[in-house]
């Protein structure tokens, strides 16, 4: 029995379940890089396709790695304004680093260094690290959470019929449905110049004062 037991085996050993879920969290953030020059670049930014027990699984600890990078924008907007205005080792950056500023400036950056070293604990990839902070921590600063969607396809995997799922980030492929302003009939009968209520209530008029039908 499983009694309060959490998480799926997917017939492997811990090992290997944990470096699973790392790879995977870390294939879909690097879907959001640059990669025009890259031969293996991603066709859809901000989505991968897996098996639908995969993306359910997984999508915690998605939101778990955003969700620590987005706690750390405000140290990070402090520690930017800390920070100097100058090339490293330069005069004006060696004058700063002597300053009280450097004390202040290693205060409000420390919170921030300590988020990413958590995340590069969690996903062990040093670029989908740098992408999460850089570009999709800032894009949910004002989202207290649910940053990931699951969308289950239709079609199964090829070769064993596995269910297959969609998961990708919340805001880049959103659907916007958009109503008419009018219904179709109407603006049909507009465009030809006839109303239909009159005729309508004509005939029925005409019915009912014993007319021809």
């Amino acid at each position: 029995m499983r009694h309060r037991r959490r998480g799926r085996k997917f017939g492997r050993n811990p090992n290997h379940q944990r470096a699973l879920l790392r790879n995977l969290a870390s294939a879909l953030i690097l879907t959001e890089r640059d990669g025009e020059d890259d031969t293996g670049a991603p066709k859809t930014k901000g989505r991968i396709i897996t098996t639908v027990p995969k993306a359910k699984e997984v999508r915690p600890l998605v939101e778990k790695c955003v969700t620590i990078a987005r706690r750390s924008l405000p140290h990070q907007e402090t520690a930017d304004q800390l920070g100097p205005n100058s090339d490293r080792h330069s005069e004006k950056w060696r004058a700063w680093r002597e300053s009280p500023k450097w004390s202040e400036w290693n205060r409000a950056i420390a919170p921030v260094v300590a988020a990413r070293r958590r995340v590069l604990q969690l996903l062990g990839d040093k670029q989908a690290v740098k992408i999460l902070f850089d570009q999709i921590a800032p894009r949910y600063a004002d989202r207290p959470g649910g940053y990931t969607r699951i969308l289950t396809l239709a079609t199964p995997r090829l070769g064993d019929a596995a269910p297959r799922a969609i998961l990708e980030f919340v805001g880049v492929h959103d659907r916007v449905q958009k109503r008419a302003e009018k219904p179709a009939f109407e603006a049909a009968a507009e465009k030809e110049g006839v109303k239909a209520g009159p005729a309508v209530e004509s005939e029925e008029t005409s019915v009912e004062g014993g007319g021809k039908p």
